[in-house]
């Protein structure tokens, strides 16, 4: 599906101005919007921007500082902590 997305001059060069693609800020805008809603996967986020790795998705995540850490994923990193911690406690 192609969108087509209608400016007054004077805002797309304003806008153009700032981002050189500005179809591409469109759409990788639409795209974290999207993940971030849950509305998007990062497999399908990764198909919609063209990405060939999934390393390419993380680190466009990380420069628009959207990082996929739950509160699960906190207690699983603190419980390992604590483990790693006991070992090194033993004699």
């Amino acid at each position: 599906m192609q969108i087509t997305i209608e400016l007054p001059e004077d805002l797309a060069v304003r806008l153009g101005s700032k981002w050189k693609d500005l179809p591409r800020a469109a759409l990788e805008s639409l795209a974290l919007e999207s993940y971030r809603s849950h509305v998007l996967t990062a497999a399908q986020l990764r198909r919609l921007l063209a990405f060939e790795t999934r390393m390419q998705v993380d680190a466009f995540l990380k420069e628009h500082e959207i990082f996929d850490y739950s509160a699960a994923d906190f207690e699983q990193d603190r419980e390992t902590l604590r483990e790693l911690r006991m070992r090194e406690a033993r004699p």
